[in-house]
Formats: structure tokens, C-alpha cells, sequence
């Protein structure tokens, strides 16, 4: 009975000290004397400082001026809240100490990560893969080393998010972590541009034999008479990693209304999402949709798309409003995506908010251009805590899929357009591309910033 009884009038001590010392000082003093009386690990409860510290927010210091860049109505311009991604971890808080009246009081404070938000820095590592090389899934009219451009002081940026840590994009790293995947961009000529930076990035720019092109898996051939196909899909046999683009400008089902006939309108059902994407949705597992330039009148004319809600012409006119039907398409695209999720566990899905044009002085066909050479001239840095997309933004709210907000960081690249040194017909001469980038360029940081978050 000797050792129990000892023990117990140990601890009876020891509890004692404790008591007294949480009388005198209730924190400090407590651990102190609990680590003169006792034997303990050290724990970190507030992780590493020095990685988790915030940096101080500077203010917007983008130039305004006659060079300023605004969104037209045909982008969308807005600032507004979108979300974060959240702490999961008492590791990312940061604790200062603040003394106020002679009493210190503990602040715990901490700023969720935000891709958007951060600034362009330079990277001599840039760019990620050779322009003159990456003519396997790289389109000639893209690549701006294959022109008479002289400048290309453009690539070498990255952008740094604010509190966020993304490690640089590494391509064997990138295709083991999406080893039996498919990556599926469906969307516009940008979304194709997206696709083609990624086919360079995980491909490291070479011509790779050992691609396998697996188009006819998913229709992807191009039809007679046709100028290209509707897409194309490539794997990368050592890890099955497939990643495939469709076209679909404006996230609408497309059906001729007589198929028999070339000429005839097309219907451009509103309310119901690509036939691709309905039959392919079970083979992604990660979905970047975009949609956006292809919303004007000329576009939808030349198309002959007419439009279709409910199976039926549109009959309302205010839906029939540019603007109006591409948010209710937005609106409508969003809710049926989300709605498969449940049944698709294993999908990750985004929607790219819409990247900016460039055009100054004038518009594509009315001598409009984008000369600029001097990176970030209008500043480096995003500081504002919304999505300049409110379209995208809103229509993502309440849903599971996620927002790859790229207008913001994106704005203040002008110098990456491929201006006036496109190398398309004669037919253009003159006429500058003040939309489409670079590439190697700004759509990198796209890609970048999408396999963070994937």
C-alpha cells in the first residue's frame, strides 16, 4: 500500500502547485510552472510563424488613365464577394500578442487563401515550356515565337496568390497526381487556348510520340467538309492521364433544325447543357467550363442559332436580351452540373470566369489595338475581394462547383495578346488580336492555379 499511497500524495502536490499557480497568473505563470514539474513534448500549436505569417496588404496601386482597362458589357464587369477556400487546420491561424491596459490579450487572427487575389512576380524560371518546340498541340496562330514578334518579355511572370501555398507546376509530378484522370475543358476558343497551354505544360513542350490521340472515344473526328473537328482528347499512356477539349461556345445543346440541310438555323436550346457533356459527364473527373465572347448578336446571327427554351422557340423578349439569355444559360448550365455531382463523387468541377480583351481606341474590326509591350504597366497586384465576373460568381453561389476566377489577374496583362503580329490570312491584314494570348502566357497561370485547387 506504501506505492499508491505515495503517488496519491504526489499528485495531491502537484495539483496543488497548479491551483496556486492559476490563482496568481491564470496563463502565463501555469505553463511555465508546469513545464518546471513536469516532463512534456513540446507542441507548436500555432505551426511555423514564419510560413504561416500574413503579408501586409498593400493598396490597389493599378494606374488609372486613359490606358485604363475596363470590361466591356459584352464581359461583364462587377465587384463582388466570392468564396474562399477554408481553414481546416489550427496550424494556419496566426497568433500576435497585443497589450492593452497593461493586460495582454491573445488575438488570433488569420486571412483565408485566395487565388485571385496576389500580384504578377517576376520568374526567371518562366516560361514553363518552349513556344518554338510545343508544335504538336500548339496552334500556329498562338505561338507568338513562330511570328515577328521581337518582345517576349511577357512570360516570364508567375502570379503569386495572397496566402496561399502553391508549388511551382512540376509535369511528372502534375500526371502521377492525375494518374487514371481525365481533365475535360469545355468552352470557347479561350477554354481551347487553356487546353493547349496544359497539352504543352504536361507535355514539357516536346512532340511526344508516345501521346496516344483517343478523339474517337469521344466523337472527337472531324466530319466532312468540316474545318476541324468539335475537339480533340490526348493520353499519356505511363499514367492513362487523358485531358480533352470540346467546343462549345456557349455552353448551349446545339441541334440543326434540319439536319439534312447545311444552311438550316440551328436551335440553341438555353436550357440544356451540351449533348457532349451529358454523355460524357461519367468519364471526367475534373470539368473546367467557360463561356462568354460568343454571347453578341453578330456572333449568334452569323451562327444562325435561334433560341430554344423548353423544347420551343423563346417567345420572351427579354430573355431574348444578349445579356439575359447568356445568364440564364450560365444559370441554367450551373444548376444541371451541380445536380450530377451526387451521382459523380469523383468529379471536381470548375467554371473559369471570362478573360478580359484588350482593345484600345477601337474594337477588333474597327482598328482597335493592343501595343503595349512593358509588362504590368497598370500595375502588378489584385487587392480587391470579389470576382470581376458577377455572372460566374453568382451563379456558383449555394453549388459545389468552384470558381477559377482569372479576370482580375488577367487584366493586367495587355502586353500578352497576340496584337498585330497574328499570322492568319491576308484577309486580316490589319486587324489586331486583342483577345486570344500568347502562348506560352497568361493562360500557363491559368493552368497553374487550376491544378492548385484540383
Amino acid at each position: 500500500m506504501g506505492k499508491p499511497i505515495s503517488l496519491t500524495l504526489a499528485a495531491l502536490v502537484c495539483i496543488t502547485i497548479l491551483l496556486w499557480a492559476w490563482e496568481k497568473n491564470p496563463f502565463a505563470d501555469t505553463l511555465l510552472l508546469a513545464r518546471e514539474h513536469f516532463t512534456v513534448p513540446s507542441i507548436d500549436f500555432l505551426g511555423d510563424s514564419a510560413n504561416n505569417s500574413s503579408k501586409p496588404m498593400k493598396k490597389n496601386e493599378n494606374v488609372q488613365g486613359k490606358d485604363s482597362h475596363s470590361i466591356t458589357n459584352e464581359d461583364t464587369k462587377v465587384v463582388e464577394n466570392f468564396g474562399t477556400a477554408p481553414i481546416d487546420s489550427i496550424a494556419a491561424f496566426s497568433a500576435g500578442m497585443q497589450e492593452s491596459d497593461g493586460n495582454m490579450q491573445s488575438s488570433f487572427q488569420t486571412e483565408a487563401c485566395n487565388y485571385a487575389k496576389g500580384r504578377w512576380v517576376a520568374d526567371s524560371r518562366r516560361p514553363l515550356y518552349s513556344g518554338l518546340k510545343c508544335k504538336q498541340w500548339l496552334s500556329e496562330m498562338w505561338a507568338c515565337r513562330l511570328t515577328q514578334r521581337t518582345d517576349f518579355s511577357f512570360e516570364g511572370y508567375r502570379w503569386e496568390p495572397m496566402n496561399c501555398e502553391m508549388p511551382d507546376f512540376e509535369r511528372s509530378n502534375f500526371l502521377r497526381r492525375m494518374q487514371d484522370k481525365t481533365i475535360a475543358f469545355i468552352g470557347d476558343s479561350l477554354g481551347r487556348q487553356q487546353f493547349q497551354s496544359l497539352m504543352c505544360m504536361a507535355s514539357g513542350g516536346e512532340d511526344s510520340p508516345e501521346v496516344q490521340n483517343v478523339g474517337k472515344e469521344y466523337g472527337l473526328v472531324k466530319r466532312r467538309g468540316a474545318i476541324r473537328p468539335d475537339g480533340w482528347a490526348y493520353r499519356f499512356p505511363d499514367t492513362n492521364t487523358t485531358i480533352l477539349y470540346y467546343w462549345s461556345a456557349s455552353l448551349c445543346d446545339l441541334v440543326p433544325l434540319n439536319i439534312s440541310d447545311k444552311a438550316s438555323d440551328i436551335a440553341m436550346h438555353l436550357d440544356r447543357p451540351p449533348a457532349f457533356m451529358r454523355q460524357f459527364l461519367h468519364r471526367f473527373d475534373v470539368l473546367v467550363l467557360n463561356t462568354g465572347h460568343h454571347w453578341n448578336r453578330g456572333k449568334i446571327n452569323g451562327n444562325r442559332w435561334v433560341m430554344y427554351v423548353d423544347g420551343k422557340p423563346n417567345e420572351d423578349k427579354k430573355r431574348a436580351e444578349i445579356g439575359n439569355a447568356k445568364n440564364f444559360t450560365v444559370y441554367s448550365v450551373v444548376r444541371w452540373v451541380d445536380s450530377q455531382l451526387p451521382s459523380h463523387p469523383r468529379l471536381k468541377a470548375f467554371f473559369r470566369t471570362i478573360s478580359p480583351r484588350h482593345f484600345f481606341n477601337g474594337d477588333w474590326n474597327t482598328g482597335g489595338t493592343c501595343d503595349n509591350t512593358t509588362p504590368l504597366a497598370g500595375g502588378s497586384e489584385v487587392v480587391q475581394e470579389g470576382s470581376s465576373d458577377l455572372v460566374i460568381d453568382g451563379a456558383l453561389k449555394g453549388t459545389k462547383i468552384k470558381i477559377l476566377d482569372i479576370t482580375a489577374l488577367s487584366q493586367l496583362r495587355d502586353e500578352g495578346h497576340i496584337s498585330h503580329y497574328s499570322i492568319r490570312g491576308k484577309g486580316n491584314a490589319g486587324i489586331n488580336d486583342c483577345l486570344h494570348w500568347c502562348l506560352p502566357g497568361i493562360p500557363d497561370a491559368w493552368n497553374e492555379l487550376l491544378v492548385a485547387q484540383i
